[in-house]
């Protein structure tokens, strides 16, 4: 590896080592909307083992996000959320088993609403418009 490769993978490894819960949400639903998309791609490309590393990815983001929610702490809202990310976390399931460019098509838009509104959320905590 190049010295730019070597700088990149230490650079990429400080920004999670040292970014706050905040930026580590809005890392992982930036990935989220990512992975997602790269899936929906390799189903169409019909490169079957992609599609399903991405998807999992997705899903495995999805989980981590439901396993740290503190629902109790959340109230309704909290539970509306989790609603949503179960949702998003089955319906990947059913794209990936049936490796189905329609579902990915109608949930692709959802994540990248969840993403929207948690970049969105963390402007206004930070005091931005």
């Amino acid at each position: 590896m190049n010295a730019y490769g070597n700088a990149f993978n230490t650079y990429k490894s400080n920004s999670v080592n040292f970014a706050s819960k905040d930026q580590l949400l809005l890392m992982l639903v930036d990935g989220a909307s990512k992975f997602s998309k790269i899936g929906r791609q390799a189903i169409i490309d019909k490169d079957i083992k992609k599609a399903h590393e991405n998807i999992v990815k997705t899903q495995n983001i999805f989980y981590e996000l439901m396993a740290t929610m503190d629902v109790e702490k959340g109230g309704e809202w909290a539970k509306s959320l989790m609603k949503v990310y179960e949702f998003i976390a089955r319906r990947l399931t059913d794209a990936n088993i049936k490796k189905s460019e329609k579902i990915m098509d109608e949930i692709i838009p959802l994540i990248e609403e969840v993403r929207d509104t948690w970049n969105e959320a963390y402007k206004k905590s930070k005091g931005g418009k």
